[in-house]
């Protein structure tokens, strides 16, 4: 409702990445560098060479077999090398792994693992919450408490005591204030969120934020005492602007109001796509579904404005669609004319 989320099914990066869980080296290809400026590359001929950020100011990894990386090699093979310079803002930035399904265990283990070996920390995002999204384009989750539960053990498991950073369930809180969420939900769903939050944070190298909405749906006061019942006392932290367009210094302004009130939680924002900031025309009702005129924001980094961020992150990856409307493909999809028009307004 506020912003479609990741991917409702496996990528093809994920696929692979479970298949090859326990031999990371294999995804990533074979590391070179000094372990800070990076040197990890694909060699598997599916996506164009993308190496990692430098650690000391982009700790986080970069997927080299993601949709933006073999979308660079499209265009380089088609001769298109202006679009593929374009694309390859996108491809060589750490975006985050939303987890499926299927096989949860395995992609967090895989996932981490590549991390890992690259010296990187994986971001990764939990979107499996029963009765998700309310319906709308991203709607599903969790058949009931008990396989969600299944789910989180699942990841827990796959993380281990590898560095993780992990985006706790996006608008699951939100949609139990805003009335989105059904009366009937809101009890097991709070039981669910603190559950998680203790068993990942738990974790020996995990980092929990807990998702807090977006500085354009509402006020802190709304929200602070859902967050404390959803288990932020137990958490890193929170997320505010998750596949959202309001600009860092809204978010830092919401974010540092709302942190206030839950005890001085430090928090991350998703820069993704609000480097223009959020669109005002058309339909308010679908002004967060594949907006037109949006453009990348701040590089994910630790380095941020204010002590009380800890990351700018993108968690939503950019060029995957919000949902069927404005010609778009299915939440989670890959769209590649999205992501050139992104990448083509963006300032970086």
């Amino acid at each position: 409702m506020y912003g479609s989320r990741g991917a409702t099914t496996l990528s093809a990066a994920a696929r692979a990445t479970v298949a090859v869980a326990g031999a990371a080296l294999l995804l990533i290809g074979c590391s070179g560098g000094d372990g800070d400026e990076g040197g990890e590359k694909n060699d598997n001929g599916s996506a164009a060479e993308i190496t990692q950020q430098p650690r000391n100011v982009n700790p986080f990894w970069v997927n080299p077999d993601g949709s933006a990386a073999t979308q660079v090699a499209a265009y380089e093979k088609a001769g298109e090398d202006a679009d593929a310079e374009q694309i390859r803002k996108i491809a060589e930035q750490p975006t985050a792994q939303w987890i499926g399904t299927e096989n949860p265990e395995q992609e967090a283990e895989g996932y981490t693992e590549a991390a890992q070996q690259a010296d990187r920390d994986a971001v990764l995002v939990l979107y499996n919450i029963p009765h998700r999204d309310c319906g709308q384009y991203s709607g599903g989750g969790a058949a009931d408490g008990d396989a969600y539960r299944k789910f989180v053990d699942g990841v827990a498991r796959g993380i281990g005591d590898r560095p993780a950073t992990v985006i706790l369930e996006p608008d699951a809180v939100l949609h139990l204030v805003d009335g989105c969420t059904p009366e009937e939900f809101h009890e097991e769903r709070y039981d669910l969120l603190k559950g998680a939050t203790e068993k990942l944070a738990a974790l020996k190298n995990t980092k929990v934020y807990l998702d807090a909405g977006n500085a354009g749906w509402g006020h802190p006061e709304e929200i602070f005492e859902p967050l404390r019942r959803a288990g932020i006392d137990q958490a890193d932290g929170f997320a505010v602007n998750v596949s959202n367009f309001y600009t860092t210094e809204e978010s830092i302004t919401y974010g540092k109001e709302l942190s206030a009130k839950v005890g001085g939680k430090p928090f991350v924002i998703d820069t993704s796509r609000n480097g223009n900031g959020p669109y005002t025309g058309g339909d308010a009702d679908e002004r967060w579904c594949n907006p037109p005129g949006r453009a990348l924001g701040e590089t994910p980094t630790t380095k941020t404005a204010d002590p009380l961020v800890d990351a700018y992150l993108w968690v939503k990856r950019p060029g995957e669609s919000d949902g069927e409307c404005k010609g778009g493909p299915k939440a989670g999809q890959w769209w590649p004319e999205y992501a050139l028009k992104l990448a083509q307004a963006s300032k970086n």
